[in-house]
């Protein structure tokens, strides 16, 4: 299946197909220099399968992990692709996850002041995620994110039977995405992920529903003024949670756990509910300041006060501008009740 993204910068399109990373260079021109950009962490026969079908292909190899995600990596992606003759009519194929897809993207928006580039997401939470709506970038000072561009790729290409060399931890954080975009903007599908009793034979269905509604988030508000903001439901505090768990916990999970204190009474013992079923977090263990300290240097902030996503039931997202003292309270009342 294949699904179109229209933004001011340009079209592409999604294509979602088992066996679609066989027919890379069909869905994008690897008929000229190609830098495919994967990590450590990503089986080598993925980015190898890319680079057969590769006129003159080269690799870049870096550590897996959000460690690598600096802009030291940046700069030797760069440096490989100036010092191999790439041209602006050369290109760049990301092949692993999100920090893979965001790096990689990066380096494309920059080198000669952009290339094209083509991401191939390989684990469930970059399909659902980072693969659509060209944000790219990398962590600094501690900071995630806040050093980047937005760089809409020449294609995405979602291969489903990647997903099968994923542990189930990594599969389990993948689907936060779902649960997130479902709970801010799809009812049903918020209720299909609470009833499914198949996830492997929903792998498809799952990953076209939520690329859909994250497409049409993307096309309204490509560069996040208004409503692509919605995108960030559990992110205010779910990145403090992911700062401060140091490693311990993945994204997706820090995100899983962020989205339970930005709910409405009545709608945490469902999204609870669906957050146990696929084993991801609903509390953690750090207390209010170390939360606190976290959030406040969050690159969303200004006039010290954040926009959160506030969600009151499934299928509906409110945009609530919160100073600091408000966050806090949402976390002291979340922390108190269970």
């Amino acid at each position: 299946m294949t699904i179109s993204c229209n933004t001011p910068q340009g079209s592409y399109e999604i294509t979602i197909r088992r066996g679609a990373l066989e027919d890379a260079g069909a869905l994008f021109n690897l008929k000229r220099k190609v830098l495919v950009v994967t990590d450590g962490g990503v089986p080598s026969r993925y980015a190898e399968t890319i680079l057969r079908q590769c006129d003159k292909g080269y690799k870049y190899t870096f550590p897996a992990g959000e460690g690598s995600k600096t802009l030291a990596t940046w700069q030797e992606i760069l440096s490989m692709m100036l010092q191999n003759g790439f041209s602006r009519r050369d290109a760049i194929v990301a092949v692993g996850g999100g920090v893979a897809g965001d790096i990689a993207g990066f380096a494309a928006a920059s080198y000669m002041r952009g290339v094209d580039f083509c991401n191939i997401p390989t684990t469930l939470l970059s399909q659902l995620d980072s693969s659509v709506g060209g944000k790219t970038g990398v962590n600094f000072e501690g900071i995630k994110n806040i050093v980047g561009a937005f760089k809409q790729p020449g294609a995405v290409i979602i291969d489903p039977d990647c997903l099968d060399t994923l542990p189930e931890r990594l599969v389990h954080e993948g689907l936060a995405e779902a649960i997130k975009i479902a709970a801010t903007s799809d009812a049903a599908f918020f209720e299909m992920l609470e009833e499914c009793d198949d996830l492997r034979g929903s792998y498809e269905s799952i990953i076209k529903r939520a690329v859909e509604l994250k497409r049409d988030v993307v096309e309204a508000d490509t560069f996040e003024s208004g409503r692509r903001k919605i995108l960030n439901f559990g992110h205010t505090i779910g990145h403090a949670i992911e700062a401060a768990a140091e490693g311990s916990l993945f994204h997706g999970e820090a995100v899983a756990a962020g989205m339970m204190y930005m709910c409405s009474p009545n709608m945490i013992p469902r999204l609870s509910r669906l957050l146990r079923k696929y084993k991801l977090p609903t509390t953690d263990p750090f207390d209010e300041e170390t939360l606190m300290e976290k959030v406040a240097f969050d690159k969303k902030g200004s006039g010290g006060s954040i926009d959160c996503i506030y969600v009151p039931a499934p299928g509906k997202a409110e945009i609530v501008r919160m100073s600091l003292p408000q966050i806090r309270e949402c976390i002291s009342k979340l922390k108190t009740s269970v």
